[in-house]
């Protein structure tokens, strides 16, 4: 069964909630935005993980032997 939710209703209870949640999430932005290190790039992210996954894989797959 699909759930259809109105993209107006919020998810959150109260107002007050909705503006707690959205100055965090202006003040996370902001700080990401004035980081003074250098960014990384998409591709080199996706490497890390897919490099994480796999040594984590392979630890699950000896342990099930």
């Amino acid at each position: 069964m699909v759930i259809l939710r109105s993209p107006v209703v919020s998810e959150y209870e109260t107002q007050e909630q909705t503006e707690i949640y959205d100055r965090w999430f202006r003040e996370k932005v902001r700080e990401a935005m004035d980081d003074p290190l250098p960014g990384i790039s998409h591709d080199e992210v996706m490497a890390e993980m897919d490099a994480l996954i796999a040594v984590a894989e392979a630890r699950k797959k000896a342990k099930q032997v």
